[in-house]
């Protein structure tokens, strides 16, 4: 069992930038793949970015690649996405989560989420 607790989101004009924290309960946080996923008003929730428990394998949305970043601290339980470059079609709300075994784009595939975190670029 592993509890995500988001935060960093806000409001932020179109070209900055944002950090988002996702921290874990559990001692086993290194064991789990963890991921990104945003959902829009109205719309699905889609995947942003999903990074290995070693943080050595990372893969993009292709809307996000090249402007987001991913990354962990196991020693810290926590993971990070930072969001350069912003748009106003970023908004949306930011779920952490996470999964045993390999990486998935998929949202059905994870077995923890966050309560999410607001992300609003004004244009």
């Amino acid at each position: 069992q592993v509890q995500l607790v988001e935060s960093g989101g806000g409001l932020v004009q179109a070209g900055g930038s944002l950090r988002l924290s996702c921290a874990a309960s559990g001692r086993t946080f290194s064991s789990y793949r963890m991921g990104w996923f945003r959902q829009a008003l109205g719309k699905e929730r889609e995947f942003v970015a999903t990074i290995s428990w070693s943080g050595g394998i990372t893969n993009y949305a292709d809307s996000v690649k090249g402007r987001f970043t991913i990354s962990r601290d196991n020693a810290k339980n926590t993971v990070y996405l930072q969001m350069n470059s912003l748009k106003p079609e970023d908004t949306a709300v930011y779920y952490c989560a996470a999964k045993y075994g390999s990486g998935s784009t998929l949202y059905a595939n994870y077995d923890y989420w966050g309560q999410g975190t607001q992300v609003t670029v004004s244009s």
